[in-house]
């Protein structure tokens, strides 16, 4: 599968998620920093959401600092459902139940053991019932209603 990630910073961490994602047999688009691009969060999460969005990528990885602002950035995409996991089991509800398609972590909060299981929970997650897909369309509703003509 193809991955868009996308950092505002080069850390350990990111060394980290792009080798793991590489071992785990994925196809790595680099974003921001990692792509020696020193754009800030707003545009490297922006990035990565468009390269989904495209289908240059079928989801993506965004981290920062906190995590928050590339998550605010990439949301603010139609069709992008950025999800800031800090733990597996959060990895696993943002898929099951919010059809998530770009993880986000926090490089302060995340350590690489735990970033581990995060991407495997996330990969290893498929996407929700016809429960969590009708309320996905409720999110796809809400974006139509707010967004319509701001393109």
């Amino acid at each position: 599968m193809k991955i868009a990630v996308g950092s505002d910073e080069r850390t350990n961490l990111t060394g980290a998620v792009t080798a793991r994602l590489e071992h785990m047999g994925h196809q790595v688009q680099f974003h921001g920093v990692l792509a020696g691009d020193e754009s800030p969060w707003p545009a490297v999460g922006a990035a990565v959401g468009e390269a989904v969005l495209r289908g240059e990528a079928q989801e993506g990885v965004l981290l920062c600092w906190t995590g928050t602002g590339v998550a605010i950035a990439a949301n603010k995409l139609p069709g992008i459902r950025a999800a800031l996991c800090v733990d597996a089991e959060t990895a696993r509800g943002a898929r099951r139940w919010n059809h998530a398609n770009v993880l986000v972590m926090s490089l302060r909060a995340v350590s690489e053991p735990v970033a581990t299981e995060i991407l495997e929970a996330w990969f290893n997650t498929p996407f929700g019932c016809e429960e969590n897909t009708r309320n996905v369309a409720l999110v796809t509703a809400l974006e139509k209603r707010y967004c319509r003509g701001q393109q």
